[in-house]
């Protein structure tokens, strides 16, 4: 099968697409033949070593201290179900499905357990569509529903709102009942608000500490603040939910464990196949909808992972394996 590998760490040139044996799929699991696959910030971290701060050295004992442990990137996946392994009953040959691998998408093929975090694929959805969903669809969810908790009525602040993640943080608040303000360029403002977001704050022209009324929550998915500034615009028991996090995040979250006045809530999304199969059904309704900035084949994947290391995409950077 063809699939993009990086050998060593460093600059997006050192993804080369090359022949790799087929994965075979063992106890409990399926093989995807992969449609499509995302190039996601988490890629472009794990393949340029760029973890931040004091996370640098936990980054690289989990992705290997000298070179790549796992030379295969992608997480997200779209596909067909080509194979079972032992005792896998979930799937049938043929089925398509859609889900988060964490690694190994980037291939023509995947073995994926189907305990995993990976779902029937939404009927409406193409294969390019589905596969921009997981990662951001999947991180937004746990931190609003698990880690801010958002209820009916809050006033939520998305900073980042046309990120892989942002997208969907702004769709999934809104459903939850908030009332959603979104940090993005005055030229997205079409963008934001058709995805559900009552107001706008042009980051390039405005402050968000300067909002008339605080927030509820803070979702920071673009590393674009910090705890100190963001209390500014918190309501007196607001919480603020980071994305990246290092030490000093942690160390503030210690220090607001205690009372119930403002506080930091921070984590580790989890993928699990009922939050996948959650969204799915959000996706069947046109509850939420996946949003694309670009498009590349397999072969020009180097130019996906520059285009997400801009950091000026709007939504998913998504990779086509198959026609």
């Amino acid at each position: 099968m063809k699939a993009a590998l990086y050998r060593r760490y460093g600059p997006a040139g050192n993804v080369t697409v090359e022949d790799a044996p087929d994965p075979i799929p063992g106890d409990g699991e399926v093989l995807v033949d992969v449609h499509a696959s995302t190039v996601t910030t988490a890629d472009w971290r794990m393949r340029a070593s760029a973890f931040p701060g004091v996370l640098w050295l936990p980054g690289r004992l989990m992705t290997g201290l000298f070179r790549p442990r796992r030379q295969i990137l992608g997480g997200d996946f779209s596909g067909r179900v080509s194979a079972l392994g032992d005792g896998a009953t979930r799937f049938a040959i043929g089925d398509e499905v859609f889900g988060f691998s964490g690694h190994g998408a980037h291939a023509e093929r995947l073995a994926m357990p189907e305990t995993g975090a990976i779902a029937a694929k939404p009927a409406g959805l193409s294969h390019v569509e589905a596969a921009s969903v997981p990662f951001g669809g999947l991180a937004a969810l746990v931190f609003l529903r698990d880690f801010a908790r958002v209820e009916t009525g809050w006033r939520v602040l998305v900073l980042g709102a046309t990120g892989g993640v942002g997208v969907f943080a702004v769709q999934l608040a809104r459903h939850f009942g908030a009332h959603v303000t979104a940090t993005a360029a005055a030229k997205r403002s079409d963008l934001v608000r058709s995805l559900g977001a009552d107001a706008l704050i042009d980051h390039h022209h405005a402050d968000f500490t300067d909002a008339a009324e605080p927030f509820d929550v803070i979702l920071d998915t673009v590393g674009a603040t910090d705890f100190a500034k963001a209390r500014r615009a918190l309501a007196p028991s607001g919480v603020y939910v980071p994305l990246d996090i290092g030490l000093r995040e942690g160390l503030q979250k210690l220090a607001t464990l205690r009372g119930d006045g403002q506080r930091i809530a921070i984590g580790v999304s989890s993928d699990t196949g009922p939050d996948l199969e959650f969204l799915a059904e959000l996706l069947e309704t046109g509850t939420i909808r996946p949003v694309i900035d670009s498009t590349y084949p397999l072969d020009r994947i180097v130019d996906a992972h520059r285009r997400v290391e801009s950091r000026r995409k709007t939504g998913a950077v998504v990779v086509t394996l198959r026609d």
